[in-house]
């Protein structure tokens, strides 16, 4: 069994306020909101880091990104924009060892 947090939300051990998923993807609340909406991508295939991405994930990351636009025009982001962040690694701020995006919004973000 894992100890990756995400990778027991993928398995709903851990519960989360879900936005979107689909066979591939989940997309949540992150509950440490840094604006207005604050919601994490995820995909189900663990990937510790974006650095760890391999060329068999190409097609799914090309995937995610089109989820990506699904999530955020649910959200009602997709007219006046957004942010999407990765933080790798230590230095770049990852604190889950598990490839998310942050999808920053639903106000002028000034940071």
């Amino acid at each position: 069994m894992s100890d990756c947090i995400f990778c027991k939300i993928v398995d709903g051990e851990i519960p989360a306020n879900k936005v979107m998923e689909d066979e591939e993807f989940i997309a949540f609340h992150d509950i440490h909101p840094k604006a207005k909406v604050h919601v994490l991508v995820i995909p189900k295939k663990h990937i510790p880091t974006f650095m760890d991405i391999q060329e068999e994930d190409v097609a799914l990351l090309g995937r995610l990104h089109l989820f990506i636009q699904k999530v955020t025009k649910e959200l009602n982001m997709d007219e006046k924009g957004f942010r999407v962040i990765n933080n790798c690694k230590d230095h770049g701020g990852q604190e889950v060892y598990h490839l998310h995006y942050h999808i920053l919004g639903g106000e002028k973000l000034a940071f």
